[in-house]
């Protein structure tokens, strides 16, 4: 019967990709589950900044960076045991990686984390939506992967206009609390859109699963943060249970299950388009920021917000090409 097939369909579809979510190593993801783990991955980054913000009332951003990074280690650790996946071998593929662990966790991991300090958990998830606007840029300029035609430019030049509707420098500019943490986010944006572009320029060919490619990305990482032990995190802490379940939520899930996510969104829609989870994270950090922290919003930061995402819009070509194809 048709109708049967079709509901058999259906049922291997949803079992697909609920096998996908739990296995993180599964290699072919169905098109449900990629959606689904591409709305998670916002949503537990855009919890981050929260996170971040709860955890910075009991330790240094250093040490905030530092346990974000073992946890995230060892919560990936333990999928790649589970799975049993070897190592790569290649000299080149660690090299690669180490690269990444540092511009893509590292470098911004402890920007982050010194900014917020400083900055609401809002305006952060909402400067982390500049991440498209980085890759662009970085993919275009410093790695020749893509090439920018004008409306792209255009999209660019509208989203740093967004970014100045953001800082508001009529407001006068607070070079010790206000516009110096602004640029070190931006700082760490540019990291991530570094990154970005560098995967697809050195890293998508490798073979790895997501699951390794995360292990690695994160695990690296957080060797060079034991190496920084001394620098960071010899410092007290003040904890309690909010900072502890924060610490755990940022660790395990946010760096840890959430890149596997990111990473299986990655190799199914691209750099660029998946680099759009930013589109999500600043709602979700605007909203929790306010109504859990009490945080206020000045009307310039959504303003400035929806600005940059016309540029985001304009710089990925995603206008024009949904008045192309009207029926998709």
């Amino acid at each position: 019967m048709p109708g049967s097939d079709a509901g058999a369909r259906v049922a291997v579809v949803s079992t697909a990709s609920a096998r996908s979510l739990i296995d993180p190593a599964t290699r072919t993801v169905s098109p449900v589950a990629v959606a689904v783990q591409f709305g998670l991955t916002g949503i537990v980054w855009g919890s981050s900044f929260l996170f971040m913000k709860v955890s910075l009332e009991g330790m240094s951003p250093g040490q905030v960076a530092w346990s974000r990074l073992i946890l995230g280690a060892l919560a990936l650790g333990v999928f790649v045991a589970i799975r049993r996946e070897p190592l790569p071998r290649a000299l080149r593929v660690w090299a690669h990686m180490t690269v990444l662990a540092v511009s893509f966790c590292v470098v911004p991991f402890l920007l982050f984390s010194w900014a917020q300090q400083h900055v609401t958990s809002g305006l952060a998830s909402i400067y982390n939506a500049t991440t498209p606007i980085m890759t662009a840029i970085m993919a275009a300029a410093v790695f020749r992967v893509e090439r920018l035609r004008a409306l792209q430019l255009v999209g660019i030049a509208v989203g740093i206009a967004g970014v100045v509707v953001i800082i508001a420098p009529w407001q006068g500019l607070d070079l010790s609390r206000g516009l110096v943490p602004q640029l070190a986010i931006l700082g760490a944006t540019a990291c991530y859109g570094f990154s970005f572009a560098y995967m697809r320029r050195f890293v998508a060919g490798t073979g790895m699963s997501a699951l390794m490619f995360s292990f690695l990305n994160i695990g690296i990482a957080a060797a060079i943060m034991v190496l920084l032990t001394p620098a960071l995190v010899l410092t007290p802490v003040e904890l309690d249970v909010w900072i502890v379940l924060s610490m755990l939520l940022l660790g395990a899930v946010g760096t840890g299950i959430a890149y596997i996510w990111n990473q299986n969104t990655v190799r199914a829609w691209g750099p660029t388009r998946a680099s759009t989870v930013t589109y999500i994270t600043p709602v979700v950090g605007v909203i929790l920021g306010v109504v859990i922290l009490g945080e206020r919003l000045s009307w310039n930061e959504p303003v400035g917000a929806l600005v940059v995402f016309l540029g985001i819009l304009l710089a990925q070509d995603r206008l024009r090409r949904r008045r192309a194809t009207p029926g998709a």
